[in-house]
C-alpha cells in the first residue's frame, strides 16, 4: 500500500497540490465531518493545500465505529497522516477538533519530533480548563436530544428525522464521550504560534477561555472574535477565511 493510499480514508475532499508550500489539516467539531471544510481551498491562498480530516463514523466512513477515547484516536490519526507531513503544515480545529489537533501536535512533538508551523484553535476553551458542564454522552435519549437542541450544533430538521437520528446519535454520543473523558496532562508549551478564534455570542466558550490558550505556546499568540455564536465558522465564513489567509501568508 502506498503512503498516499494509506491516509485516503482520513482525508476527504483533498485537492492534491504539488506546488503547495504548506498543508492545512482541518479537524471538525463533535458530530461534524470533513464536509464542513468543503470548498475552503477555493478561498484560501493557492499555495495552501487544504486537508479536511475525516474521523471514523461519519461521511465516507459512516460504517466504521467512532472513537470514544482520545488517545487511540490520536495514535491512529498519526499513523495515517504521517506520510503527508513531508512539508510544512498547520492545524485548524473547531471545538472538539481543537482539542484533537492540540493533542495531535503534542504527540507529534514527543514521538516524531515534528511541529506545525501554526495552530488555529476555534471555538474551544484551552485544554487546561476543567469542564464546567455535566457530561451528556450517556443521558437517556430524550434528555440527550434536548441538550443537542440547546447546543444548536445539529440542524432542527435532522433532530426531527428519527431514522437519521438513530444513525447519528451513537456517533454524537461517542464524540461527546471523547471530549468529556479527556483529562489534561501538563507538558511544556508548544513551540509554534497559536491563533485563537471565537464567536462574540458564544454562550459556551468565553473570551477568557480562549485567552487561556496563551499558556500553551512558547512563542506568539493572538485572539480574534467574530460575529456569531459557537458555530460562527459557518455564519461568518468569508471573514474567517480572510483572517486565515492573512496568517497563512
Amino acid at each position: 500500500m502506498t503512503p498516499a493510499t494509506s491516509c485516503d480514508p482520513w482525508i476527504a475532499g483533498r485537492k492534491p497540490n504539488p506546488q503547495a508550500r504548506l498543508r492545512l489539516f482541518c479537524f471538525p467539531y463533535a458530530g461534524g465531518a470533513a464536509s464542513v471544510f468543503r470548498n475552503w481551498s477555493d478561498s484560501l491562498p493557492a499555495d495552501v493545500e487544504v486537508c479536511p480530516v475525516q474521523f471514523p463514523g461519519r461521511g465516507t466512513r459512516l460504517m466504521e465505529p467512532p472513537f470514544s477515547q482520545l488517545a487511540p484516536l490520536i495514535e491512529a490519526l498519526t499513523k495515517a497522516l504521517l506520510p503527508l507531513l513531508d512539508k510544512p503544515f498547520a492545524l485548524f480545529g473547531h471545538s472538539l477538533g481543537s482539542l484533537v489537533s492540540f493533542e495531535f501536535a503534542r504527540w507529534l512533538r514527543t514521538h516524531h519530533q515534528k511541529s506545525p508551523v501554526r495552530m488555529f484553535v476555534s471555538g474551544a476553551p484551552a485544554p487546561q480548563i476543567r469542564h464546567r458542564s455535566l457530561p451528556i454522552h450517556n443521558l437517556p435519549e430524550k434528555e440527550f436530544l434536548a441538550e443537542l437542541r440547546r447546543l444548536k450544533g445539529t440542524p432542527e430538521e435532522l433532530l426531527n428525522y428519527k431514522e437519521l437520528m438513530d444513525i447519528v446519535i451513537p456517533l454524537l454520543r461517542a464524540d461527546f464521550a471523547l471530549y468529556e473523558s479527556y483529562r489534561y496532562s501538563s507538558e511544556p508549551p508548544l513551540n509554534c504560534p497559536i491563533s485563537t478564534y471565537g464567536g462574540m455570542s458564544d454562550q459556551n466558550v468565553k473570551r477568557s477561555d480562549l485567552e487561556a490558550w496563551r499558556d500553551q505556546t512558547s512563542v506568539s499568540f493572538s485572539i480574534r472574535m467574530f460575529p456569531g455564536d459557537h458555530f460562527f465558522l459557518k455564519a461568518t465564513q468569508p471573514l474567517l477565511h480572510r483572517a486565515l489567509s492573512q496568517e497563512l501568508r
